[in-house]
């Protein structure tokens, strides 16, 4: 059974552009080629989850994230990816649009998002990854019982540390962080990438 990798998006997938739901901007982050590449290569599907408080913000609409999914699925398919889907929490309480300034149990350090994605896709959360570049991220895996991976690219500031916002491993980079995943796979289960042929 394939492995199940959540990614964070902004500053863990792509470049780190705030607020930003405009594909044309939108980069990979450094290294994520590799890294995609490296999960395709050993069958990982991928689930991309991401706070969005910019529609609560009113900065833009709901429907603008599905040009994000079309760019998501676009990328993933390039590189050979199983992408199995982009969840997102619009929701923030200090939000200006009404119907999305509320409390929710789906914005990071909430689990919402991974359960929602585990129960609609069959996901054993305790197989899973949860990749990110903050803790709250870290957070969300460890609720739902993930093991978690932080890529300590500076994006985390505050450093507000405790036993959910302790993650499994540490690194630099996606494509490390993406290392650490197959590792795993090899490590624990003898899977093989699909190009090396298994007597």
């Amino acid at each position: 059974m394939s492995v199940t990798v959540f990614l964070d998006k902004d500053g863990t997938l792509l470049e780190d552009i705030p607020y930003n739901v405009d594909p044309q901007r939108m980069r990979l982050a450094p290294l994520g080629d590799r890294a995609l590449r490296l999960l395709a290569e050993y069958d990982c599907r991928v689930v991309v989850v991401s706070n969005q408080s910019g529609v609560a913000r009113g900065y833009f609409s709901e429907s603008s994230l599905e040009r994000v999914e079309d760019w998501l699925r676009t990328v993933f398919r390039r590189f050979g990816v199983d992408f199995a889907g982009f969840y997102y929490c619009p929701h923030h309480p200090e939000g200006d649009v009404a119907e999305f300034a509320i409390e929710c149990d789906c914005r990071k350090p909430g689990d919402g998002m991974l359960r929602r994605a585990a129960a609609d896709l069959g996901i054993d959360l305790s197989e899973a990854w949860m990749v990110g570049d903050i803790l709250d991220d870290v957070e969300a895996g460890n609720r739902a019982g993930c093991r978690t991976i932080l890529i300590d690219n500076d994006n985390e500031t505050e450093w507000r540390l405790s036993t959910l916002r302790w993650p499994t491993v540490v690194v630099r980079n996606l494509e490390s962080a993406a290392r650490a995943i197959v590792d795993d796979i090899v490590t624990h289960s003898a899977r093989r990438p699909r190009s090396r042929s298994v007597a």
